[in-house]
């Protein structure tokens, strides 16, 4: 699914009006329509509750119109705040506005005086809508509209937002002045870029898309590189499992992973490389360590290396770990390795071996730090999967900031310059390939902030890259069940307390999930 900035919604709303002959508020109806589902599929049945649904004068107040007619429909007791006076309303959202009386009267409505006039209103409703300013504001809020924003971020209510949460710059996620913090956001159309960059990650809450009906011919012509993961493109990623199959035919996972006191993260990688499918998994390791590896991994195999007197690989070893990736369908190289001269050396000697599907992850990328032109010598592009920190590292003269400020824009970048694909994992993970096309990944939550999440994903993806789905769509769909795999583990642990090893246990039912958006 694309996601676009402001203005290119704004012309598929146009071409939708002019081109395809679709009355304009027949798009609001749609709007309102999928709204007042999602919003009854995120808080219950809305019959009997109290909602007030506030209402700038543009079409995003239009949209909250629409919702508050559909409401009264189903039986909701509402109220209408406007924060302008009703000949200032557009075109549009002045039609919704009459219809709206002529169905649950004038006295459901009421003009936005103060604060103090429409705080109880607030206090006394189970839900609110914030259908303030939509995706054309760019400048700082003030006034009224500022008042209101904080007053219902301050009420401590369920706060659902229509298309982006007023005050939020749809394109960059910055914050003008104050912004909503919704509960749950209902993009209209297609979802907008500032909902999943800088402050509009935390301001959005859960995010939903309504389809008002765009044609997608008017969708693929728009020059949008950056896409939203879906359910759907996740699953289609899946290889099928027909009644033939054995082990082989999923595939061979080699690992190169594990140091002393970092067996976990070989472990992890292992484990998770299995429960995505593949068929065989071999991890190979310093040979002082294997057994502790070894008593930790069940359905995986171990190798013992030469390592280094500090017991991580050793340079001395080369000929044994090219062996290694001849035998194996794909590979990871990197988790628990650490950054031991001779292991870094080993790593960076290994770049031109790499003839097959591989990841980097972890002390694979801080061996690379300062030698990013190695990953020329690769002769099948790797998927790199650096947290921000790594990325700066990899980057020159970048700051974890600097990532941090422009995610999208860096992974898109290195991604082009080195001819990789690249995984920058972190708060909504951006996937970007080679040729500058990114996707931004909507599952997960902070209780994957935790020690050894990152070696799952690289485990999730040479798993699927052994079942030989193509590069792109084993770091789509990995981050993407990922994702899904902690929050399903969120729901039933909370957040705080959640593991790794806890993402590996729902990575299963992550798989069998229905497909939705």
């Amino acid at each position: 699914m694309n996601i676009v900035t402001g203005a290119e919604m704004q012309t598929l709303d146009r071409r939708t009006i002019t081109e395809a002959h679709v009355p304009s508020t027949v798009l609001m109806e749609r709007a309102g329509e999928g709204i007042v589902r999602y919003l009854e599929e995120h808080c219950g049945p809305v019959r009997g509750k109290t909602i007030t649904i506030l209402c700038g004068k543009g079409n995003n107040g239009g949209d909250g119109l629409v919702v508050a007619r559909l409401l009264h429909r189903r039986r909701a007791r509402i109220h209408v705040v406007l924060l302008t006076p009703i000949t200032d309303l557009s075109r549009d959202a002045a039609t919704m506005y009459r219809r709206l009386v002529r169905v649950a009267g004038q006295t459901a409505i009421v003009r936005f005086r103060s604060a103090d006039q429409a705080r109880p209103l607030l206090a006394s409703s189970d839900i609110l809508v914030d259908a303030l300013l939509g995706t054309g504001l760019s400048s700082v809020v003030t006034g009224v509209y500022r008042e209101a924003i904080e007053l219902i971020n301050n009420a401590g209510k369920p706060v659902i937002a229509v298309d982006i949460p007023s005050g939020l710059h749809a394109d960059t996620g910055a914050i003008l002045g104050q912004a909503i913090c919704a509960t749950l956001t209902i993009a209209c159309g297609l979802p907008k870029l500032g909902l999943y960059v800088d402050a509009g990650i935390n301001q959005a809450g859960a995010i939903r898309v309504v389809d008002i009906g765009i044609p997608p011919a008017y969708v693929n012509a728009i020059e949008s590189r950056t896409l939203l993961l879906t359910s759907d493109s996740a699953f289609q990623s899946l290889p099928e499992r027909l009644p033939s199959s054995h082990k082989g035919t999923f595939g061979h996972a080699g690992i190169l992973a594990g140091s002393v006191g970092k067996t976990g993260a070989a472990a992890l990688a292992a484990h998770a490389a299995l429960r995505v499918g593949a068929g065989l998994v071999t991890v190979a390791t310093p040979s002082s360590v294997n057994d502790v590896l070894e008593a930790k991994l069940l359905e995986a195999m171990t190798m013992p290396l030469p390592e280094t007197k500090a017991r991580t690989l050793a340079r001395s070893g080369l000929d044994r770990v090219v062996a290694f990736i001849q035998a194996r369908t794909a590979i990871a190289v990197g988790p628990g390795l650490s950054t031991h001269h001779e292991t870094v050396e080993l790593v960076q000697s290994l770049m031109k071996h790499l003839d097959r599907p591989s990841v980097l992850d972890a002390d694979a990328l801080n061996a690379l730090a300062g030698r990013v032109s190695l990953l020329t010598e690769c002769k099948t592009p790797p998927i790199l999967t650096p947290h921000p920190g790594e990325m700066a590292r990899l980057e020159v003269d970048a700051t974890t900031q600097m990532v941090n400020a422009d995610r999208i824009g860096t992974a898109r970048r290195f991604a082009r310059e080195r001819g990789v694909f690249v995984v920058l994992k972190g708060a909504r993970t951006v996937i970007a390939r080679p040729d500058g096309l990114v996707a931004i990944c909507p599952t997960g939550n902070p209780g994957m902030a935790t020690a050894g999440t990152g070696d799952i994903l690289t485990g999730m993806i040479v798993g699927l890259l052994a079942q030989r789905v193509p590069a792109w769509d084993a770091a789509c769909s990995a981050t993407y069940f990922h994702g899904l795999a902690g929050d399903l583990a969120s729901q039933h642990l909370g957040q705080p307390g959640m593991l790794a090893s806890d993402l590996i246990a729902q990575i299963p039912y992550a798989l069998q999930r229905t497909k939705t958006t």
